[in-house]
């Protein structure tokens, strides 16, 4: 009989505590040089090999994402709604996330005192993060979008910071992918699409190794009580957001656009939210989903084939909650006050990295040093939430995958392509295929 293997979610947990325990028992036990000497740089490491493929990942998942979507000259009414209803609910998602994060403020529970450590502890390039966030502001009102168009690609490629150039030229070159002579192109769609594959293995190999970056990151942190509090703030400031979007915003529009009653909804998709919440990826769970969505709430083949995978593609609402969340936590806790354009930079950036984010476990996180690099924040902060986020991960991709099955509902009905008398029958909402 074989032996079942660890999944990646239980490793990482494991890592996380040992590293806690370390943390907490280094200082008393003298071990505090060695861990910065010996154990610290594996999380370095670890954080840079994020920061190496954030570039990479997101030109190819961009070109090959946006070129995919030649299927609109076919279905360009259905494309239509599909992508605007995507884009609405991910800029409401990420509105929502930094409304509530500025109200609720987790990161300044942390005292002046703590954020000093922090910024000994995860920032050495912390002053020039700071300098840059109180920049004097731009000479026209418009620079922020002259900024956005790069003078040189090759530059913005080469930065990090410069990630709203590279997503820029993404699209743009994506775009041109659909306009130009298919047979002349497929050269260059077979290269992203192979190109595409090997990235996304390339963060499986990283992601492979997390559990000793989390280990090396939290056990060379300093865990107190103080932080802890704040992190548990942060969590369910984050689980809050979640919740609003799911228990309101999507029985909300639900109840506007089709007769499909909500509680036999999340009856309809349960099963796809449970192995979502399960592997923490929308990319895995997409046969899942389409099956839910076609045999236990009516929709027909031909949205759900095109509205749904497009969805595991561009629409990742709880993710972009926690984008949001993330980013300005990380800013309060090193005592940085982000100014409003910065806050809609942020917005802007994680609307865009969401279009090419991969569906699988830890692109997250990837997108989180990109929307963090785009207002001058030092990637290292990630350490303050790698230990509480894997569960959240869990839960963001379950409502990532709600939000593609409540746009699929809405735009079925708007085609008369749902049969609300399957998507109402509580006899028919029993499918558990996984």
């Amino acid at each position: 009989m074989k032996k079942k293997k660890l999944p990646l979610y239980a490793k990482i947990l494991i890592g996380m505590a040992l590293g806690l325990a370390w943390g907490l028992s280094a200082g008393a036990l003298g071990m505090a040089e060695f861990t910065q000497d010996w154990i610290k740089p594996f999380g370095t490491i670890f954080i840079n090999c994020l920061k190496l493929i954030a570039v990479p990942l997101i030109i190819v998942s961009l070109v090959d994402g946006v070129s995919n979507l030649s299927d609109v000259s076919k279905l360009s009414r259905i494309g239509g709604k599909t992508i605007g209803l995507y884009m609405l609910t991910t800029v409401f998602a990420i509105t929502l996330g930094l409304i509530l994060v500025n109200i609720i403020q987790p990161g300044k529970l942390l005292s002046a005192e703590r954020r000093d450590s922090l910024r000994e502890t995860f920032a050495a390039d912390l002053d020039k993060s700071i300098t840059a966030a109180h920049a004097p502001a731009h000479s026209s009102p418009l620079q922020p979008l002259v900024d956005i168009v790069p003078e040189n690609f090759f530059n913005a490629a080469s930065n990090n910071t410069n990630m709203l150039q590279v997503i820029f030229f993404s699209i743009l070159f994506g775009v041109a992918m659909i306009l130009s002579n298919k047979e002349k192109i497929q050269p260059v769609k077979n290269f992203f699409d192979g190109a595409n594959a090997v990235i996304l293995s390339i963060v499986d190999i990283i992601m492979r190794f997390a559990p000793i970056g989390v280990f090396a990151l939290l056990a060379s942190l300093s865990i107190d009580m103080e932080l802890m509090k704040a992190l548990s703030v942060y969590s369910l400031n984050v689980v809050l957001g979640l919740a609003l979007m799911v228990f309101v915003l999507y029985p909300t529009l639900l109840k506007l656009f089709t007769k499909v009653k909500y509680k036999e909804f999340l009856r309809a998709i349960l099963p796809a939210q449970i192995l979502a919440f399960s592997t923490s990826s929308s990319a895995a769970t997409l046969p899942v989903t389409m099956d839910c969505a076609e045999k236990n709430l009516g929709i027909s083949e031909e949205v759900s084939s095109f509205v749904l995978p497009l969805g595991a593609t561009i629409n990742m609402d709880g993710t972009s909650i926690h984008q949001g969340i993330s980013a300005v936590f990380i800013a309060q806790a090193f005592g940085i006050d982000l100014s409003l354009m910065q806050q809609l930079t942020i917005l802007l950036t994680a609307v865009l990295a969401s279009i090419g984010a991969a569906a699988v476990p830890g692109a997250g996180i990837i997108m989180l040093i990109i929307v963090l690099e785009s207002v001058g924040l030092d990637p290292a902060g990630l350490a303050l939430i790698l230990a509480v986020d894997r569960p959240l991960d869990m839960l963001r991709t379950a409502v990532n995958i709600t939000g593609d099955s409540t746009v699929a509902s809405i735009v079925a009905t708007s085609e008369g392509e749902l049969n609300t008398a399957i998507a109402n029958d509580p006899t028919t909402n029993i499918n558990t295929t996984a």
